[in-house]
């Protein structure tokens, strides 16, 4: 689950060529499913814990969406923190005899960060009670939380102004030498066939105003 995670705390790692042939051909496959899994959990999850509750307060109370979404997004990331960061670092500090709260909150963050340095790891006491179900335990808000932040990520790239904001960075798209040549093509058809019409509106305009006779045959004609 480390590996899938992306945390990788580098406690446990395999010894022999055999493990470590293992290991890679585990990651490889498991890592795409893992990917996939989390992108649909975390797009289901959006539907229940942003989209909706925008789409009902701006409809029910006539607010401003991006004021709306805003401050879901600020409430969102303080539910987030409270419930994955301060609450767990209280749980730590009191569980593992070592650490401070400081020391359990920069165990939380570098977790769910998915950095993963590996310098503090619960549940490796020699004296640790119940340490197999603890570490299930700290399995599972391991993932927990990293969905609780990709949810709180994707939150806020919905907002409006943070979409202005990464415009400003998008490359603007040049048009390709095909797209060229057929828009100069069609730029000197155009000047073409409006120098042809122009030519043709003077000759018509001077045969009006010319009162010149044209020679017929019979005799001469005035128009």
């Amino acid at each position: 689950m480390i590996l899938f995670l992306f945390i990788g705390y580098g406690h446990t790692v395999p010894l022999s060529d055999e493990g470590k042939a293992f290991c890679i051909v585990y990651s490889v496959v498991g890592i795409p499913f893992t990917l996939l899994f989390l992108t649909a959990v975390v797009q289901r999850i959006m539907v229940f814990s942003t989209r909706r509750p925008v789409d009902y307060v701006h409809h029910r109370w006539a607010l401003s969406k991006s004021l709306v979404a805003g401050v879901h997004a600020g409430v969102l990331a303080i539910i987030t923190v409270s419930c994955f960061f301060l609450i767990p670092a209280i749980v730590f500090s009191v569980l593992e005899e070592e650490w401070n709260f400081l020391e359990s909150f920069y165990f939380c963050f570098i977790s769910l960060s998915t950095i993963g340095l590996g310098d503090y790891v619960p549940g490796e006491g020699y004296n640790q009670k119940f340490r197999q179900l603890y570490k299930v335990g700290i399995t599972v808000y391991l993932l927990l939380g990293l969905i609780a932040m990709l949810v709180v990520l994707e939150t806020f790239c919905e907002l409006q102004q943070l979409k202005k904001l990464r415009k400003m960075f998008y490359l603007k798209k040049e048009r390709t030498e095909d797209r060229l040549n057929i828009v100069d093509h069609d730029h000197l058809s155009f000047s073409s066939v409006s120098d042809q019409t122009a030519s043709v509106r003077e000759f018509k305009t001077d045969l009006i105003n010319d009162p010149s006779p044209i020679e017929v045959n019979d005799g001469p004609v005035v128009r």
